[in-house]
């Protein structure tokens, strides 16, 4: 079938993508009715949405329609990965301004992320908008394990996570520069364009008995102050990994990292990474017995990043300008 249009007819789009979409298998229907029928995992089903809003959470002047599109799908794989789950199927909403841009590099970007993450998309709504709106719904599973909540960290839990933070907040500064871009500096454009969700890296922390688990979206001090609060405790902080050509401020604060934070009791937490091939997480700190406590090297530690709000953006610098 030839490329979509902006032109084209509700009915034409959804004969495009139902052309693009995968079909069910084994009974299971996908595109094409008012609803998917899927079968259930066989053990915990676990459900999350999440969207990208033009202007609040991407900026077709930095970024393409295609890296809106990868980052929805990362975006709700990593709320799979931080219960300690792996992500099934998806569907997703979109609302598209009028000569907007490509609804078919938006679709690119949804299916290349969706073919990474091993995530089926099942269907969606199609309407239109002052600017681009990318809602997507997610399922996945944790099997038989429990699913690792924000609520299980007590004092005495040691804090780790799987990854230098920063590195997209510093991706997002480069791109606001507007300077040329170097070889040495593409893993921080990547981090921000096309961020990792670490399934692998939540299902270790989940089999090596993690407490609770956030992922950094927000930033660091915000997610990991989420799990202090659910939890009732308070957190000490030893280091944070600063991601190369990322500042500590950024790492704080950025958010969009999707790297991992949890929390977990005794010492063999490294050997079930290593039995996975998976780079070793990074002990960060401590958790204690004083909810109000929030410190970084024994001095108080303010708390920055991405604070959802209805009526205005606060607390930190928003993901887009």
């Amino acid at each position: 079938m030839p490329p979509i249009d902006e032109s084209a007819s509700e009915f034409a789009v959804l004969s495009f993508l139902r052309s693009r979409l995968p079909a069910g298998e084994g009974g299971e229907v996908f595109v094409g009715d008012d609803a998917a029928v899927l079968e259930p995992p066989p053990g915990r089903l676990l459900l999350a949405t999440d969207m990208l809003v033009e202007g609040i959470h991407f900026d077709l002047g930095l970024t393409t329609l295609e890296d809106a599109g990868w980052k929805a799908i990362a975006a709700n794989v990593s709320d799979m990965a931080a219960m300690g789950g792996e992500p099934l199927h998806a569907v997703v909403a979109l609302a598209a301004p009028e000569g907007g841009g490509s609804l078919e590099a938006l679709l690119n970007g949804l299916e290349q992320a969706a073919e990474h993450f091993g995530v089926r998309l099942v269907g969606g709504d199609l309407s239109s908008a002052p600017s681009w709106f990318v809602a997507v719904a997610i399922t996945g599973t944790c099997g038989d394990r429990p699913a690792v909540l924000r609520s299980g960290a007590r004092e005495g839990d040691r804090i780790f996570v799987t990854g230098p933070l920063g590195a997209s907040a510093a991706g997002l500064r480069q791109l606001r520069s507007g300077g040329a871009h170097d070889k040495a500096i593409e893993h921080l454009l990547v981090a921000y364009k096309r961020p990792e969700a670490r399934i692998a890296e939540g299902i270790a922390a989940a089999r090596a008995g993690a407490t609770a688990m956030i992922d950094v979206s927000d930033g660091l001090t915000r997610d990991l102050g989420h799990v202090a609060e659910e939890s009732g405790v308070g957190f000490q902080l030893f280091e944070v990994p600063v991601a190369t050509g990322a500042s500590e401020e950024e790492a704080l604060g950025g958010g969009e990292d999707y790297e991992l934070v949890f929390t977990v009791r005794g010492d063999h937490v490294l050997r079930h990474f290593e039995e996975e091939g998976l780079r070793k997480p990074i002990e960060i700190g401590r958790c204690t017995g004083d909810p109000g406590e929030r410190t970084l090297r024994q001095e108080p530690l303010s708390v920055s990043g991405w604070e959802h709000s209805f009526a205005s953006r606060r607390g930190g610098a928003p993901p887009v300008g």
